[in-house]
């Protein structure tokens, strides 16, 4: 099950459950639409891998499996890109579609 974490990694802002702009990696790195699109360019600081957008859970309870039932995850992982760090990564995947990487 996802943890839905609820912000941004790289500028913290809130993604709650039913943000519109929250996207993941494979790893379940949580970045926000803007910080993808503009800084990361698709490309995930910490595996490589690219972003899709972050599923929402449940709010309706009709199955028994909903947010109430399993909250989203309280743990911010707040940890701003190091642009150095990160131009190397980027290099490298930059061209590279992310099912390739």
């Amino acid at each position: 099950m996802l943890e839905v974490r609820p912000t941004c990694e790289n500028c913290n802002r809130d993604l709650p459950n039913h943000s519109v702009d929250a996207m993941i990696c494979s790893f379940e790195c949580t970045f926000c639409k803007d910080c993808v699109e503009n800084i990361l360019f698709n490309v995930c600081p910490n595996c490589g891998g690219g972003f899709e957008k972050r599923p929402t859970r449940p709010v309706n309870c009709i199955t028994g499996n909903c947010v109430e039932k399993y909250p989203i995850g309280e743990r911010v992982v707040y940890k701003p890109v190091d642009k150095e760090s990160f131009n190397e990564i980027l290099n490298m995947f930059i061209d590279v579609e992310p099912a390739k990487r």
